[in-house]
């Protein structure tokens, strides 16, 4: 079996001359948590169409499990639980009786054992058997992560699990999907909440008016190789300032007081900027180390400032 659970080669869709997903390409680890980030009509939900089969694709290949979709269709989807649109229940029914119809409909026997194993691992044991219409929203949107991960998928896909969920329900999901993925299910989370995605993901790709603007993982976000603002509290921050200009001319240093100075450095930098400071003599009695949000990265990479289509993206997070 293939390493990746996702696969996704130039993936293109035209509709009559309007290009709406432009050459896409990405994979997606097995056990790891993926974010397709953009905000409202960026081709998310477009994308995750097309992978899962719902429309077709103008150009391009999807591998699931390495399984083609267009050669394998049934073996390929058959690796694929989704929830594309908000997840539907029959409200007068139990959500045991909503997961035994689902599983009656496979293409393949589930056996009640089965059934028993996804109410446990989303955590609806005690409510199973309660009517769904008396359910929250948080409790149907485990039911349908539920319902997705009845025939044992490799891949879960989610657009936008956590609309219209309060705080509490935010963070269930976000624990569940976390599991799942320590468990080795691959899963797929589209959102246009910045702040929850950077708390959810392992790593995101950034989606754009249909076109990949980049990938990146959380933790090259949280240091890495990108740029920080680094706060250095020291004996003399003039004279700290003046020897690291000597050495890195090309530093942007700042001295906030006559103790303290800041400088955009790379995380792997701090260390040697911490040594060269030392070795001149150099009292250095403080580090601090700001952490860059997803929201400012966004923003920054898509030359956005805010206004317009991203408004909606940060005056919707929770």
């Amino acid at each position: 079996m293939s390493e990746k659970a996702l696969e996704v080669r130039s993936l293109t869709k035209r509709i009559r001359k309007k290009l709406i997903i432009d050459d896409v390409s990405f994979s997606v680890e097995k056990g790891e948590v993926f974010g397709l980030l953009g905000p409202n009509g960026a081709g998310k939900t477009t994308i995750i169409k097309m992978i899962v089969g719902l429309i077709g694709r103008t150009k391009g290949e999807v591998f699931i499990n390495g399984f083609d979709l267009d050669r394998e269709f049934k073996k390929a989807i058959s690796e694929v639980g989704a929830i594309v649109e908000n997840p539907e229940f029959y409200g007068y029914m139990s959500g045991y009786r909503n997961l035994k119809h689902y599983a009656n409909l496979a293409a393949e026997k589930i056996p009640k054992e089965r059934i028993q194993e996804v109410t446990r691992l989303v955590g609806l044991e005690k409510a199973i058997h309660q009517k769904v219409k008396t359910y929250s929203l948080g409790m149907r949107q485990r039911l349908g992560i539920a319902q997705a991960l009845l025939h044992n998928p490799s891949l879960l896909i989610l657009d936008e699990p956590t609309n219209g969920l309060d705080p509490q329900g935010i963070r269930e999901v976000r624990g569940y999907l976390r599991m799942l993925a320590k468990s080795g299910i691959a899963v797929i989370v589209s959102s246009h909440l910045l702040s929850e995605m950077q708390l959810m993901c392992d790593r995101f790709a950034i989606i754009e008016k249909g076109k990949l603007i980049q990938i990146s993982s959380i933790d090259e976000l949280n240091g890495g190789n990108l740029e920080q603002e680094v706060a250095f509290e020291v004996d003399n921050a003039d004279n700290a300032v003046r020897i690291l200009k000597n050495y890195y001319p090309g530093f942007a240093e700042k001295v906030v007081n006559e103790k303290q100075f800041s400088v955009k450095i790379t995380r792997e930098t701090i260390a040697d900027v911490n040594q060269l400071l030392v070795n001149h003599g150099v009292k250095v009695y403080g580090i601090g180390l700001s952490s860059t949000s997803l929201e400012e990265h966004f923003l920054k990479i898509t030359g956005t400032d805010g206004q317009g289509g991203m408004a909606y993206v940060v005056a919707n997070k929770k």
